[in-house]
């Protein structure tokens, strides 16, 4: 997964396989996949052969729009995509926002001019407000009618956790993992990671940073050593950025870090006020005090943070590791000495391993087909091959004999490849498209049967994280649109979102506990021990749906 990801993020991360405080989505009862499947012989097999080998000579072009301004990927003149074209006659010409990916969207859907594929995060309340007003297609509808194939290469789980109260599913995601692919696979990572800088690292002595004290000190002492990068100040400690939600390395990825539970006998448990957190974010306000939490890290955008990690301008980061892996892979080539670590970062006072998530079965984005699209047949049929085995290898390592061979048995990507992808990714994209340049609907589970060795920049960030893996998509909270509860929860992100810097620029431990009792006390005016009451229940409502004590 290439984001960041949160994005995921992106994403992923992404993004990225996470809790994201105050979001909002319904649980929605569904119908299984075994229900849906009983619609597979009324559909014109076509002697058995999936829907878009017949239309690969009949080239078609659709709009395909990216709910993220940092997606600057073209279709076509690279292998990947040249090669998905030719099989399936389908061309596709990307949109996206240059500015507020929510504006642009809904100025979309305002002027109903979606285009044909829409794909954004799954937690987006668009995404109801598309389905709810008949914009979008029923995906099951779409293959009822034009190709069954979407129930051969569709999971069981996905189809069922995403199908609505009404008895259809209209989005399907990317990047998922079920719980029971914990115990199947033992080389999952997870996207959150603590980075250090390798050279400066190394010149303080490799200090434990797994205390708040230990924290401290090494961060002073690497400002002090090491003040600037090139004539630039050094920015002691990095993050993602501040938004409407908060910042998650600040709160979601700290709390995970410090394996703060997320319920307490079948009760969600309020994170926020746990003892290790704000033991650990006063730590933060100290280093804020001393001059050490650079005003950089508050105001800068996706783009600026990048600009100055591909400088290895941060000493460390509480980061999702997919949206610098192409800025580590820059450092490898120019700076060696400056790549990225993953280390153990901050642990609670008993010193528990944290507990790093993977994406859920939510994943990390979701597509639609909207009803604006003139060729549904195609839309669905395109959709079909992405997500089957021959779509997944060709998104994953490109084109067998040009991008790949068979060695015994096994896909290996040739050298020169890898060796492209390890400098220069974006090179990489242009000439090869491979690696998910399109990670639309990729399916890294599928993926893991093909995993290459990762290059030497990233594999041991990568690694890392492989023995602290949970899987937390049972709390993935989504209260019901327009509830009052899911209004409530909104109003107490946003004043989360306001009360975090405030918090880590406080002048003195004394203001931080006014400004965090005041936190709590409008947090309770709000309705917080009703959104709690909503969240437990869809918690527990999650757990029976996925089949988990």
């Amino acid at each position: 997964m290439r984001v960041k990801k949160g994005s995921g993020k992106s994403g992923k991360g992404v993004f990225a396989g996470m809790f994201l405080a105050g979001t909002c989505l319904f649980f929605a009862g569904c119908a299984g996949k075994q229900g849906a499947q009983g619609n597979v012989a009324d559909v014109p097999a076509d002697d058995g052969a999936p829907a878009w080998q017949k239309y690969a000579d009949e080239p078609v072009t659709f709009d395909w729009y990216i709910n993220y301004s940092w997606f600057h990927s073209d279709w076509g003149g690279n292998v990947v995509s040249d090669k998905i074209t030719e099989e399936t006659g389908v061309n596709i010409h990307f949109i996206t926002p240059s500015g507020n990916e929510g504006e642009k969207l809904d100025a979309l859907i305002a002027a109903d001019s979606l285009p044909d594929f829409i794909t954004l995060g799954w937690w987006e309340p668009q995404i109801d407000q598309m389905i709810d007003s008949g914009m979008v297609y029923a995906l099951n509808e779409l293959a009822d009618s034009h190709d069954a194939y979407f129930y051969l290469v569709s999971d069981d789980d996905v189809v069922n956790w995403y199908t609505k109260e009404d008895g259809n599913i209209y989005s399907y995601p990317n990047s998922f993992f079920t719980a029971k692919d914990i115990e199947t696979y033992d080389n999952i990572s997870s996207n959150q990671t603590f980075l250090v800088r390798k050279d400066i690292y190394e010149a303080i002595g490799c200090p434990d940073m797994t205390t708040p004290e230990g924290f401290r000190a090494a961060v002073e002492k690497a400002y002090e050593m090491f003040p600037t990068v090139d004539g630039e100040p050094l920015i002691p400690v990095g993050a993602h950025v501040f938004n409407d939600q908060g910042n998650v390395s600040f709160d979601q990825y700290l709390m995970n870090f410090l394996a703060v539970p997320f319920e307490e006998n079948g009760e969600i448990c309020d994170r926020y006020t746990d003892e290790d957190y704000l033991t650990w974010l006063k730590m933060f306000r100290m280093l804020g005090e001393e001059g050490l939490l650079s005003d950089d890290i508050f105001i800068d955008q996706r783009t600026q943070t990048e600009e100055k990690m591909a400088k290895g301008r941060y000493f460390c980061m509480l980061y999702q590791y997919t949206d610098m892996v192409s800025q580590q892979k820059e450092l490898y080539a120019r700076y060696p000495e400056r790549v990225y670590l993953a280390v153990d970062g901050p642990r609670n006072a008993a010193g528990d391993d944290p507990t790093l998530p993977i994406n859920g079965i939510n994943g990390w984005t979701v597509t639609l087909i909207s009803k604006n699209c003139e060729r549904p047949e195609r839309a669905i049929a395109f959709m079909d091959y992405m997500l089957s085995e021959q779509g997944q290898l060709c998104l994953s390592l490109g084109v067998e004999g040009e991008t790949f061979d068979y060695v015994d048995g096994k896909p290996v990507v040739r050298k020169e490849v890898n060796d492209l992808l390890n400098t220069d990714r974006q090179a990489y994209d242009r000439t090869y498209g491979a690696d998910n340049t399109y990670w639309m609907l990729q399916d890294n589970r599928m993926q893991l049967e093909w995993k290459q060795e990762p290059g030497e920049s990233v594999r041991q960030i990568m690694e890392w994280s492989y023995p602290y893996v949970v899987y937390n998509g049972q709390y993935d909270a989504f209260l019901p649109k327009g509830s009052a509860e899911a209004y409530a929860d909104n109003k107490i992100s946003l004043l989360w979102s306001e009360t975090l810097p405030r918090l880590l620029l406080a002048e003195s431990e004394e203001r931080f506990d006014a400004i965090f009792a005041d936190f709590i006390e409008r947090r309770e005016a709000y309705g917080f021990k009703k959104v709690q009451a909503a969240k437990t229940e869809l918690m527990k409502q999650a757990k029976e749906k996925m089949g988990i004590d």
